[in-house]
C-alpha cells in the first residue's frame, strides 16, 4: 500500500517542465492561497475528459500547473473490471509519481457495470446480487486507492428503487458500505460519500443520518460538491463548507444554479466562489478540490485550461470572514 500523496516534492519530471514544458501564465502557476496563507490543492476530474487517454489526460493536468486529479474508475481510463488491475493500476501510480500529481479514486462512472443502467446497479437494488455486485466494485476502488496512494475515495448511495421504502433504502445502504468501511479502515483510505441531488442521500442532512446509521465509523468521511450545495442545501455553500469541515475528504467544484442540477463552467452559476474557498483554507481542508465537469468533454481540455487560473483568482480574492453561526452538526466548536 502507498503512502497517500500530501505536499509532493518536486521530481524530476517537474524539474524538466518548470524549465520549458509547461505553458501556464504566472497566474495560473502562482500557488493559490488564502487570506491565512493556507495553500489550496486543485484538481480536475477525468470524468470532463473521457475523449483524452489517460496518460495524455495526466499529462495535460500536470503541464496546466494542476496539483492532482479525480480519477473515475471507467471503462476508458483504468477499467476496474478488465484483467491485470493490479498491474495497470501500478503503471498509473508510476505516471502518477513522475508529474507530481496527487489523487482521488472516484466511482461515479455512468454504465462501467450494467451498459443499460447509468450508475446501476446501486447498494440500494432489491436484488442482493445487484448489490453485491456495486460492492465488489467498491472494495476493488478500495485497494485501487490504496495502491496510487489517494487520500480518499469516493463514492454515492444511489436512487432510491421504485416500490422501496425510506427505511429498507437506509438499512440497505447501512448494510452494503459495511464491508467498503471495512476494506477502507484495513487500506487505510478514507470512503468520502457524497450527498448527490435526487439520490436517497442527498443532503449534508442525510450524511449526519448514515453516520448514526452506522455508528460513526472512523473511516466515513464526506465528499462535498460545491454545486450541490448551491442546488439544494438551505445553507449558501460557504456556511456548507464549515459546517461539513469535521468529515471533509474531498470536494467536488463547478458552478451551478439554486434549484437546477446541471454541473455549469465556472463563472456561468450563481456560486460566490471567494468565500468559498476562504472557507476551504480556513477550516484546514488538505485534499483536493476537483473540478467536475463530466458533460463538457467535448472540451474537456479547454475547460481544464480555463478553470484553474479562474479559481487561483477567486482563492486570492478578499471574501469576508464565514458566518460564525454555521457550527458543525456533531461539533462544539
Amino acid at each position: 500500500m502507498r503512502r497517500a500523496r500530501g505536499a509532493v516534492a518536486p521530481s524530476p519530471a517537474d524539474s524538466v517542465r518548470e524549465e520549458g514544458e509547461r505553458h501556464t501564465s504566472p497566474e495560473a502557476a502562482a500557488p493559490a492561497r488564502s487570506r491565512n496563507g493556507t495553500p489550496l490543492r486543485f484538481g480536475y476530474g477525468t470524468n470532463g475528459l473521457t475523449d483524452l487517454r489517460l496518460d495524455d489526460a495526466l499529462g495535460l493536468l500536470a503541464d496546466l500547473g494542476y496539483d492532482g486529479v479525480g480519477l473515475t474508475l471507467d471503462h476508458m481510463h483504468l477499467d476496474p473490471l478488465a484483467p491485470d488491475l493490479a498491474a495497470r493500476t501500478g503503471r498509473v501510480a508510476r505516471r502518477l509519481d513522475a508529474l507530481g500529481l496527487s489523487v482521488t479514486v472516484e466511482t461515479g462512472a455512468r454504465y462501467v457495470l450494467d451498459p443499460r443502467r447509468k450508475h446501476g446497479p446501486s447498494l440500494l437494488d432489491p436484488d442482493p446480487d445487484d448489490r453485491a455486485r456495486r460492492v465488489d466494485l467498491l472494495i476493488r476502488a478500495v485497494r485501487v486507492a490504496a495502491d496510487l496512494g489517494a487520500h480518499a475515495l469516493h463514492c454515492f448511495s444511489g436512487i432510491t428503487p421504485a416500490g422501496t421504502d425510506q427505511d429498507t433504502a437506509w438499512k440497505r445502504l447501512a448494510e452494503t458500505l459495511t464491508p467498503v468501511l471495512d476494506a477502507a479502515a484495513t487500506a487505510g483510505v478514507p470512503l468520502a460519500v457524497e450527498p448527490e441531488p435526487g439520490h436517497l442521500l442527498a443532503t449534508l442532512t442525510d450524511f449526519h443520518r448514515l453516520r448514526r446509521e452506522l455508528d460513526d465509523p472512523e473511516p466515513l468521511g464526506l465528499t462535498l460538491d460545491i454545486g450541490h450545495c448551491q442546488c439544494l442545501e438551505p445553507l449558501p455553500p460557504a456556511a456548507c463548507v464549515r459546517a461539513a469541515a469535521p468529515w471533509l475528504r474531498h470536494v467536488q467544484i463547478e458552478d451551478m444554479r439554486t434549484g437546477v442540477h446541471e454541473h455549469l463552467p465556472l463563472g456561468d452559476g450563481e456560486i460566490d466562489f471567494p468565500p468559498v474557498l476562504a472557507a476551504l483554507a480556513d477550516t484546514g481542508y488538505r485534499g483536493l478540490t476537483v473540478v467536475e465537469l463530466p458533460r463538457h468533454s467535448h472540451a474537456g481540455p479547454h475547460f481544464a485550461e480555463q478553470s484553474l487560473p479562474f479559481l487561483r483568482r477567486a482563492a486570492t480574492t478578499h471574501a469576508p470572514p464565514g458566518d460564525p453561526s454555521a457550527t458543525p452538526e456533531g461539533s462544539t466548536a
